[in-house]
């Protein structure tokens, strides 16, 4: 059974079970204290009975600058996951789909209009796992990642931009059934 609370600084310590996958991004100390200051609420662990963070989920609130209002790559108010991740033996147990759940509950108590994540394009798993949760590509993020996950004659590596509308967008407004036509370049994306 695992115990769902608030990420607390002193979790920076108990986070390597979980990033030791290869397909996990890990990210410098700073970066969690960042997201644990300015977005407390979408900053979720799961623990097991001995206190072992076994998973998860770092996200935040955001839209792209006013000024890029009436570009076709503006942003409205959405929440984005920025990680989530689950520990090898705790995976299957449906933590990750709850702390996707959490976030998706903060991100309609923030009137957001979608959530929002970025997901390597050979990570089928993660977006199967994603699509059974209702997310949909919204577009193709061509060599987002610095690296290639398993190809490593490859020096990048394509993102799918996926999305899942919350209760805001009515209209389903910010998603599309087509993503995977769209492609964009990282500096399109804010």
């Amino acid at each position: 059974m695992a115990n769902f609370r608030r990420f607390r600084p002193e979790d920076l310590n108990k986070l390597s079970k979980c990033n030791l996958d290869p397909l996990t991004e890990t990210y410098e100390l700073g970066f969690y204290l960042q997201y644990h200051a300015k977005w407390p609420s979408l900053f979720q662990v799961a623990e097991d009975q001995y206190g072992n963070i076994i998973g998860y989920i770092m996200g935040k609130l955001e839209s792209s600058p006013d000024v890029y209002r009436f570009s076709e790559h503006y942003l409205p108010w959405h929440a984005h996951i920025t990680a989530v991740t689950v520990a090898p033996e705790a995976r299957r147990l449906g933590i990750g789909k709850l702390l996707t759940e959490q976030l998706e509950a903060a991100a309609d108590a923030n009137d957001t209009w979608f959530v929002d994540l970025f997901v390597r394009s050979t990570n089928y798993k993660a977006i199967t796992f994603y699509k059974s949760m209702g997310y949909s590509i919204f577009r193709v993020v061509k060599d987002y990642y610095g690296d290639h996950s398993s190809d490593p004659t490859k020096s990048s590596e394509d993102a799918y931009d996926m999305r899942k509308p919350m209760k805001r967008d009515v209209k389903k407004e910010h998603i599309r059934e087509d993503g995977e036509k769209f492609e964009v370049d990282p500096s399109d994306v804010w």
